[in-house]
């Protein structure tokens, strides 16, 4: 098979499956995983697929479609985590704080040493990681389990939220847009983290690089109403600028 031809058949796959490992492309084409990732390499810089970890996945989907948790966990993982090690050391002793359904969430629980700490939650994979932490409190939300995520939504889930007061929210979104606030691909998901917002006295928007200058399906909210973005060192620094002309402080590893 010509490199063309097989550069073609890559972009196809990822395009139906959403997200594939390199080695899986190593086995259907018969050749070296480092010849996979070189071409991953040169079909990301054409644009025609996103690189993760271990694999590739398609940039059809971004901030349309509310993608599984297995394709959201393995995309932008060094990002994600350069973000959940700073949102941490905005964490201290006694705190409450919240947590949302997103991967960058996840990366931020499976840091959280064992403090006292009341963490509420509408995540199944957040509340499982923290169940064997003897000092910090777990709420879960309940709610309607959305099996592409791992979390509850719905009208239960807001409920569940409402009667609380937390220090800190921590959430993250599919776009953030000057204009139009940020914003995710779930609709279901936008109503739960404005609740999220209301509840909490300061606003922690978890993000990396590929999420700005985006706008997704559903709005979860205005920027005036975020205090804190953190982010990693490949966000746009004219988009940082305008942020920072908001009001809304920006910070990065």
């Amino acid at each position: 098979m010509l490199v063309a031809e097989r550069h073609k058949k890559i972009t196809e796959i990822v395009d139906e499956k959403g997200s594939i490992r390199v080695s899986e492309l190593s086995q259907i084409f018969k050749v070296t995983e480092e010849t996979i990732r070189r071409d991953l390499e040169k079909l990301e810089a054409e644009g025609k697929l996103q690189r993760s970890h271990g694999g590739a996945v398609s940039v059809k989907q971004e901030g349309q479609i509310e993608l599984p948790y297995f394709e959201r966990e393995i995309r932008n993982v060094k990002e994600k985590m350069a973000v959940a090690d700073v949102a941490i050391k905005h964490v201290a002793n006694n705190d409450r704080i919240i947590l949302d359904a997103s991967t960058t969430a996840w990366y931020m629980a499976k840091r959280l040493p064992d403090m006292p700490l009341t963490v509420i939650t509408n995540s199944m994979q957040v509340a499982l990681e923290l169940s064997t932490r003897e000092k910090i409190t777990v709420i879960s939300s309940g709610g309607t389990l959305l099996s592409k995520s791992l979390s509850f939504v719905g009208q239960l889930a807001i409920q569940a939220i409402e009667p609380y007061h937390v220090n800190k929210a921590f959430i993250s979104c599919q776009g953030i847009h000057i204009e139009r606030g940020i914003s995710d691909s779930n609709e279901l998901q936008s109503l739960v983290k404005r609740k999220m917002i209301e509840i909490a006295d300061e606003v922690y928007l978890l993000a990396d690089y590929t999420k700005f200058g985006i706008q997704a399906f559903s709005r979860i909210a205005p920027l005036e109403m975020i205090h804190s973005i953190i982010t990693d060192s490949k966000t746009d620094q004219d988009f940082i600028r305008a942020l920072q002309e908001m009001n809304i402080e920006v910070i990065c590893p």
